[in-house]
């Protein structure tokens, strides 16, 4: 089964434990059997290896999330990056190209298009096998997955099932409608469009070349900040007439906002978190190494992280976008390909990280012209490359970096944690030059 996961949007909803390179499916909140803690995608990865451990895996995505997605799935996940933002359809044809193109993939086999954060059970991915293996065989050039609907939800568009004059079955499709058109949707048997749907690599290459001109990968990812800006279902699904629709009647939640979010957790505190027996329906997420003490609240949410603090009544949560759209903050901490940082604390002209790297792993080979960097180990064993001289590092070592000068750092088989300062009057992140090693 070949499955494109898209993993985009930002860091809005869930502030502050999310931000513009971390979004929502890498936030690390449900607990597993064995005791840790694993975010949307790892989760959604596991039940896709569940179903099928052969599936070849490709996420469509931006490249500040890049090393998120290695960081928490490894370097097996096939990576289709997005220069910019250009919409699903252009996001869509740019990583079927890339099946096709880099991963050499046939035009005649299928594949399933799903959004990554989507919170469901493992019959959700035995519907999309179902979807793939249609698409493989069957005779319609597209299928899409109708989600069963709960409740008239406003806050999704539906698949309505439309018999025309031939008493053929075909289907219209609708953007969000009011509560009120929706019952009277699911009155006549509509269905919630979850954004899911599989076809032939041949379906999609072609309507690349109609209505972007190429289908080759190269060219696409050339030109993509110029490609047309539209979405999937505009360009092709509500024009489509050879569609099926196979239906889905179990669990599904959009876990797009701190209200929904907390529903779904196993727990009511993940992190340093203390409730006394007077609250109720109260949850906090503490990223931060201090405890959070919470007396006689009622359906609240306190989430902390290094970028900021959030108290709020669960149901106002749904609001903050506005307001955290006019906080202006660096970014404070970041899962990376080797690991994680955290910012401790910014000065004029300095700049203090706490690195953890996973064991094994290593920075790019790099350099930096405007600033002077000095790696103090606090934990681990690895080695250090400073101008082509490498150098064994334990706990206690001093590893100092002039402007200029190559360098990286290679974790042992336990991991290593460095203190990181970086001395400069116009330190930033695109002041780095990489090297081959």
């Amino acid at each position: 089964m070949n499955i494109i996961l898209l993993s985009g949007g930002s860091g809005k909803r869930l502030w502050p434990l999310s931000n513009d390179i971390r979004s929502k499916q890498f936030i690390k909140i449900f607990k597993k059997e064995d005791g840790e803690y694993e975010s949307m995608v790892q989760r959604i990865y596991r039940q896709i290896r569940s179903v099928d451990p052969e599936a070849k895996v490709t996420i469509a995505t931006s490249k500040s999330q890049v090393s998120s997605i290695h960081n928490q799935l490894g370097n097996d996940v096939g990576v289709s990056v997005e220069p910019c933002r250009r919409d699903t359809f252009a996001a869509i044809a740019l990583a079927t190209a890339f099946l096709h193109d880099e991963m050499h993939v046939p035009e005649d086999e299928a594949v399933v298009v799903c959004p990554v954060d989507p919170y469901v059970d493992l019959s959700y991915f035995e519907c999309v096998n179902e979807l793939c293996r249609a698409a493989e065989n069957g005779d319609r050039n597209l299928f899409l997955m109708g989600i069963e609907p709960t409740y008239p939800s406003d806050k999704y568009g539906y698949i309505k099932p439309v018999k025309g004059d031939d008493g053929a079955l075909t289907y219209a499709f609708t953007e969000k409608p009011t509560v009120e058109k929706a019952k009277e949707y699911i009155a006549a048997g509509a269905l919630w469009n979850g954004g899911v749907f599989a076809y032939k690599l041949s379906y999609v290459l072609n309507k690349a070349r109609e209505l972007l001109g190429t289908d080759d990968y190269a060219e696409l990812f050339a030109g993509y900040e110029n490609l047309r800006k539209i979405s999937f279902d505009y360009a092709v699904v509500e024009g489509e007439k050879s569609i099926d629709v196979i239906r889905y009647q179990g669990k599904w939640e959009d876990l797009g906002t701190w209200n929904t979010l907390t529903e779904a957790m196993d727990e009511s505190i993940v992190g340093d978190g203390r409730l006394n027996d007077k609250c109720e329906n109260v949850h906090i997420i503490n990223e931060l190494g201090i405890p959070i003490l919470g007396m006689g609240l009622k359906d609240m949410v306190i989430s902390a992280s290094p970028e900021g603090i959030l108290v709020s009544d669960k149901e106002q949560s749904t609001q903050i976008k506005s307001y955290v759209d006019d906080i202006k903050q660096n970014i404070m901490f970041a899962d990376k390909s080797w690991g994680t940082y955290r910012i401790l604390d910014v000065e004029e002209g300095s700049l203090t990280i706490k690195a953890s790297l996973k064991p094994g792993s290593r920075m790019n080979y790099h350099s930096h012209e405007h600033r002077d960097e000095i790696w103090n180990v606090i934990q681990g064993t690895g080695k250090t490359i400073v101008d082509g001289m490498e150098q064994p590092i334990k706990p206690g070592d001093v590893v100092t970096m002039a402007a200029g000068c190559k360098h990286t750092v290679i974790a042992g088989s336990e991991g290593l944690q460095l203190i990181e300062v970086q001395i400069g009057q116009d330190i930033n992140v695109s002041d780095k030059k990489k090297f081959s090693l």
